[in-house]
C-alpha cells in the first residue's frame, strides 16, 4: 500500500483529519525505504490534493489539508510547493477549490509570524528552486483572471497575496541566469499587459519586473524581443510559414476581405467601425510582409474577390466596398502602425500604394474582367474607370499624393465625380439639410432615382451613411413615426441603400434605438390611429428586414443599459390554443377575433387600434389566424369570413405581422405533415396578393420555396385549391428570377448532398480556392451551427493533409487554416484554445501511428501551422488591444496560456517522435522563441 492509497482509503471510508493523519504517521514509521522527510511531505500532500481532482472543494479533504498542515505533518514550504504545481492542472482549475488552498497556506504563514523566506519557502532553498516556485504562482495567479468571479471565494485577492509574499524570497536578483530572468520578465509583463491584476501586486510586479531589466542588462535588447509584439508590435522576422512563393499569396487578405464584406454590418464586419483595420494590422504583423508587399497583395485579392463576385449581384457590393470603404479603413490602419512603430514614415505607404497600384494595373487579365463587367453595368466606355476611381479616393485622402497619382494614370486630373457636398454647395444647401430634403420628398420615384445616383457615386457613401444612422437614430429619439416611417420607406425602395449603411456603420447601433421606439410607441394619444399603424408597419417590415438579412438576430441590444431583445420580431410565437393564451392578452386576443372574424364585425375602429399595444397585436396575430383556420375547419365560420379576416392582414394597417404569420403557417403546414388545406389556400391567398408587402416575400420567400420543393418531392397530401406553380412563380417574381433560380439550386445541392456533409464540402472549396491563387472564403460559424467545433477541426485538418497530394502551393492553404483559428469571431466558441487543448493532443497520438514513409509529410505540416498558429495569435490579440482596446481573450484564452499548455503537453511525450519533432521547431523558431520565451525549455526535449 502506497499514501496515495492510505488516503483514498480514509476519505472513502469516511475517516476523521486526525485519524488520517494518525495513519500516516504509522505508515510512515513502518516505512523502511530510505526517503528524506521532504520526499514523505510531498507525498502526503499530493495524495490529498490529487483527490480534489475529482471531489472539488471537498469539505472532508479540505480538512485533511488543513490538520496536515497545523499539526505539521506537512511542511508549509512543501504544501506551497505541491499546491503551486497541482493548481497547473485545469483538473484543479475550480475557484473554490483553488482558493481552499491559497487560504490553508496564507493562513499558516501569517499565523507564524515569520518572513516568507523562513515560512513559504525553506531557509537555504536554492534560488533556481525559488524562481519555479514563483513562476507556478504566476500560473496561478494567471488562472486566477481567467476563472470565473465568485463573491463567495475571491482566489484573485488569495493568489495575488501569495504572490506578493513569494516574490519578497528574492533577495539578490543580480545572480540569477540570463534565461531565467527572461523567462521570468516575460511572465510578469505577460501578466502586466493581459491582465487587470490590484493596485498592490501591480506595483510589486513593475518593481520586479524593472529589477529584472537592470539584472539583464546587455542583454535587454534581447529580452525585449520577447515582448516585441506587446511594446513594439511590428513584427519584422520571417514567420516559419513564410516559404517559397509566399509573397504571391493572397489567400490571407482575400479571406479577411470576404469576411468583412460577407459579414457587413454586424460589429466584425466592414461597418464595425476600427475591427477591418484591426484584422489588417493583425495580418500585417503575422506575415511580417513589408509595406510594399503588404499592399500589393491587398489591392490584388480586393479585386480578385471582385472578379471571383463579377457574376453574380455581390459585384456592385464589392464596388462600393473598394471605392467607398476600403480608402477609409486603410488610413485607419496606416494611422495604428504610424503610432507604435517609428521606422516606417508617411513616404513609405505611399511609395508602398504606388508599387500595389503599378502591379494592379499591370494585371490585364484581372482588370479585363473587372471593367467590361461595370461597363454593361454602368454603360462606361473608360477601360480604367474602377481602378481610376478607387486613386481618386485614395487621394482625397491623402494616401496618396497627385504626383504619385499622375505617374500612375496621366487622366486622373481630369477625372472628376460629382460628390454629395459639392451638390449641396450648388444647390446652396448645407450638407445636412440636402439629405433631409432629398430624402424628405413626397415623389418615390424621385427619391428612388436620387438612391441611384448615390449608390453609382462611391465617394458620397460615407457621408450618407453617417446622415442616415444619425437620422434612423434621432427620429426614433423622438418618437418621430412619420419622420422614421419616411426614411425607412425610402431605404427600402432601393435595397442597396442598406448595403451603404452595412458597408460603413454598425446597424445595431440605430437598430437598437429602433426597438426601444417598438417598445415604447402605441397609438394611444394619435389622432389617426390607423395612419399611424401604415406608418408604424413600414418600419417594423425595414428591421425584420435589417434583422434577418445581415443575422442581427441573435444579438442583444443595448441603449442605455437597457438590455432589447429583437427575437419577438423574427420568431412566430408559440402556437396556442385560445385556454393557452395568458390571462393578460386573452381579453385583447378576444377582440380581435371578434373583430376579424365575426359577421357583425364593423371592421377595424380606432378603439380596438388604441386600446392594443402593437408589439402585443404582433406576437397575437399568428394565432388570430390560426385560431381562425380552426374555426373554419370545425365549421364554426364558413369561408367568406375567413377570407375577409386574411384581407385584413393583407391591409397596410395590419401587413407589417405577415411576417410572423406566413411563418406560422409553414411551420403548422409540416407540423401536420401537409394535410392542411386550408393553410395551403390561405398561404396562397397571401403571398399572390398585390397588396402583400415585397419585404415580406423577400424575408420568407426562400421559406416558401423550401416548402414547394418538398411538395415537388411527393411530401404532399391533400392541398385543396392551392396551386404550387402560382406561388412559386409569385415568389420568384419578386425575389427576382436569379435570386430564386439560386435558392433553388442550393435546396437541390443540399437535399442531394446531406445538411451534415455541408462543413466538408465548404473546407474543401476553400482550400481548393486557396491553391489555385483566388480568394478563398468559408462561413465558420455556420459550419459550427451544423457540426461540433472538435469535428470541424479534425475536417479542416484531413482535408488540409488530402489538399497537400493534389498539386498547387500550400502556402494560401496553410495560411486559410490558421486564420480560420485565429479571427475573432463573437458569438463562436474559440476554435484556437480548442485546437491546441483537445485536438493537437489527438494528432499527435495519430501521426505517431502512421507508417514511417507518412509521418514526415504531417509532422511538417504540423510544425508549421502550430509555429505560425502562435506568431498569428499574438499578432491579433496586440491588434485588438491596440486598435479597439480589447483586453481580455479575444480567442478564447491569451496566447501565452495556451503557449504554456502546449509545453506542458509536450512534456508528457517525450518519446513521441511527432512531438519531439514540434518542440525542436518550437524551441529553434526565432519568431515563436522571441514572443514566447517558455519555447526554450523545450530544448531540452529535443
Amino acid at each position: 500500500m502506497s499514501i496515495s492509497e492510505l488516503t483514498r482509503n480514509s476519505f472513502q471510508s469516511g475517516l476523521s483529519a486526525a485519524t488520517w493523519a494518525g495513519l500516516c504517521k504509522l505508515f510512515n514509521s513502518k516505512d523502511v525505504s530510505l526517503r528524506d522527510q521532504e520526499t514523505t511531505e510531498t507525498e502526503i500532500s499530493n495524495s490529498v490534493l490529487l483527490l480534489f481532482r475529482s471531489y472539488l472543494g471537498d469539505p472532508d479533504l479540505h480538512s485533511y489539508l488543513k490538520y496536515a498542515v497545523r499539526n505539521g505533518l506537512v511542511s508549509v514550504p512543501v504544501f506551497v510547493a505541491t499546491l503551486l504545481q497541482a493548481a497547473r492542472s485545469p483538473e484543479l482549475h475550480h475557484g473554490a477549490t483553488l482558493d481552499m488552498f491559497c487560504r490553508i497556506a496564507l493562513g499558516a504563514h501569517y499565523s507564524s509570524g515569520l518572513p516568507s523566506i523562513g515560512s513559504l519557502v525553506a531557509y537555504g532553498e536554492p534560488p533556481s528552486a525559488i524562481l519555479g516556485i514563483i513562476q507556478d504562482a504566476f500560473a496561478l495567479l494567471r488562472t486566477a483572471y481567467t476563472l470565473p468571479m465568485s463573491h463567495f471565494h475571491q482566489l484573485t485577492t488569495s493568489s495575488s497575496e501569495l504572490v506578493v509574499a513569494l516574490l519578497s524570497c528574492i533577495t539578490d536578483i543580480s545572480q540569477l541566469p540570463t534565461g531565467q530572468a527572461m523567462a521570468l520578465f516575460a511572465d510578469v509583463n505577460d501578466l502586466l499587459q493581459n491582465f487587470r491584476v490590484g493596485q498592490e501586486v501591480r506595483h510589486v510586479l513593475e518593481s520586479f519586473a524593472l529589477s529584472l531589466s537592470l539584472a539583464i542588462g546587455d542583454d535587454a535588447k534581447v529580452a525585449r524581443g520577447s515582448q516585441m509584439i506587446h511594446t513594439e508590435p511590428s513584427i519584422r522576422e520571417k514567420g516559419d510559414m513564410v516559404g517559397h512563393g509566399s509573397n504571391i499569396d493572397i489567400a490571407a487578405l482575400s479571406f479577411v476581405f470576404r469576411h468583412l464584406v460577407t459579414f457587413r454590418g454586424t460589429d466584425h464586419g466592414a461597418g464595425g467601425g476600427d475591427y477591418p483595420a484591426a484584422l489588417l494590422v493583425g495580418v500585417f504583423r503575422w506575415t511580417s510582409w513589408t509595406p510594399v508587399v503588404f499592399y500589393t497583395q491587398l489591392y490584388l485579392s480586393v479585386f480578385t474577390c471582385l472578379m471571383q463576385c463579377a457574376a453574380n449581384p455581390g459585384a456592385l457590393v464589392w464596388r462600393a466596398f473598394i471605392i467607398g470603404r476600403l480608402p477609409s479603413i486603410l488610413l485607419s490602419f496606416q494611422k495604428y502602425v504610424n503610432a507604435e512603430n517609428t521606422n516606417t514614415v508617411e513616404t513609405d505607404w505611399k511609395i508602398a500604394h504606388q508599387a500595389a497600384f503599378t502591379a494592379l494595373l499591370r494585371r490585364n487579365d484581372l482588370l479585363m474582367i473587372v471593367n467590361t463587367l461595370f461597363s454593361k453595368i454602368d454603360k462606361l466606355e473608360e477601360q480604367r474607370q474602377l481602378p481610376r476611381s478607387f486613386m481618386q479616393q485614395q487621394l482625397a485622402l491623402g494616401l496618396i499624393d497627385q504626383r504619385i497619382a499622375v505617374s500612375l494614370d496621366s487622366r486622373i486630373s481630369n477625372f472628376h465625380v460629382s460628390t454629395l457636398q459639392s451638390e449641396a454647395e450648388e444647390a446652396g444647401y448645407t450638407l445636412s439639410s440636402y439629405l433631409e430634403w432629398k430624402l424628405s420628398r413626397d415623389s418615390h420615384d424621385d427619391t428612388a432615382l436620387w438612391m441611384d445616383k448615390i449608390w453609382s457615386n462611391c465617394g458620397s457613401h460615407a457621408t450618407f451613411a453617417d446622415f442616415v444612422c444619425k437620422r434612423l437614430t434621432a427620429c426614433a429619439g423622438h418618437f418621430d413615426i412619420e419622420g422614421l416611417s419616411q426614411l425607412c420607406k425610402n431605404l427600402h425602395s432601393r435595397h442597396y441603400a442598406v448595403d451603404i449603411l452595412a458597408l460603413h456603420s454598425r446597424l445595431s447601433d440605430p437598430i437598437a434605438h429602433i426597438l426601444l421606439f417598438l417598445e415604447g410607441y402605441n397609438c394611444e394619444t394619435v389622432g389617426d390611429p390607423q395612419g399611424a399603424m401604415n406608418l408604424l408597419g413600414v418600419v417594423v417590415l425595414f428591421v425584420q428586414s435589417i434583422l434577418i438579412r445581415f443575422k442581427l438576430h441573435g444579438k442583444l441590444f443595448v441603449v442605455k443599459d437597457r438590455k432589447l431583445n429583437c427575437e419577438y420580431l423574427i420568431q412566430p410565437p408559440k402556437v396556442l390554443t385560445q385556454e393557452m393564451i395568458p390571462p393578460e392578452d386573452l381579453g385583447t386576443f378576444k377582440a380581435w377575433l371578434k373583430t376579424l372574424f365575426d359577421s357583425s364585425s364593423e371592421g377595424i375602429e380606432d378603439t380596438i387600434l388604441r386600446s392594443t399595444h402593437p408589439k402585443v397585436l404582433l406576437r397575437l396575430s399568428p394565432n388570430l389566424l390560426l385560431h381562425a383556420i380552426t374555426m373554419n375547419l370545425e365549421g364554426r365560420i364558413d369561408n367568406d369570413l375567413l377570407n375577409n379576416g386574411v384581407m385584413y392582414f393583407i391591409d397596410p394597417v395590419l401587413n407589417w405581422t405577415l411576417v410572423s404569420i406566413v411563418k406560422a403557417l409553414l411551420e403548422e403546414i409540416q407540423r401536420r405533415k401537409f394535410d392542411a388545406r386550408v393553410h395551403f389556400e390561405v398561404l396562397q391567398t397571401i403571398v399572390t396578393s398585390q397588396s402583400c408587402p415585397k419585404p415580406v416575400i423577400v424575408l420568407c420567400g426562400p421559406l416558401v420555396l423550401a416548402l414547394l420543393n418538398k411538395i415537388k418531392q411527393g411530401a404532399s397530401h391533400y392541398m385543396g385549391s392551392f396551386n404550387a406553380e402560382i406561388v412559386h412563380n409569385a415568389v420568384s417574381e419578386l425575389l427576382g428570377i436569379k435570386q430564386a433560380s439560386l435558392i433553388q439550386n442550393l435546396l437541390t445541392t443540399n437535399r442531394h448532398v446531406g445538411w451534415r456533409n455541408q462543413p466538408k464540402l465548404a473546407i474543401q472549396d476553400a482550400l481548393a480556392t486557396a491553391r489555385a491563387g483566388k480568394g478563398p472564403f468559408i462561413d465558420v460559424a455556420r459550419c459550427l451551427r451544423i457540426v461540433a467545433p472538435t469535428r470541424f477541426l479534425e475536417l479542416l485538418w484531413s482535408q488540409l493533409m488530402n489538399g497537400a497530394g493534389v498539386g498547387g502551393s500550400m502556402e494560401g492553404g496553410k495560411r486559410l487554416v490558421v486564420l480560420i483559428l485565429t479571427l475573432p469571431l463573437p458569438g463562436s466558441p474559440p476554435l484556437f484554445p480548442l485546437f491546441i487543448n483537445t485536438v493537437l493532443p489527438s494528432l499527435i497520438s495519430h501521426i505517431d501511428q502512421l507508417p514511417v514513409s507518412e509521418q514526415a509529410a504531417q509532422t511538417e505540416m504540423l510544425q508549421s501551422i502550430i509555429t505560425s498558429l502562435f506568431t498569428a495569435a499574438i499578432s491579433t490579440e496586440v491588434a485588438m488591444r491596440t486598435v479597439l482596446g480589447q483586453h481580455g481573450p479575444v480567442l478564447g484564452q491569451h496566447s501565452s496560456v495556451m503557449a504554456r499548455r502546449l509545453v506542458a503537453e509536450l512534456r508528457t511525450r517525450k518519446l513521441s517522435y511527432t512531438s519531439s519533432s514540434l518542440s525542436q521547431r518550437l524551441s529553434t523558431s526565432t519568431p515563436c522563441v522571441a514572443n514566447f520565451p517558455i519555447f526554450m525549455d523545450l530544448e531540452s526535449l529535443k
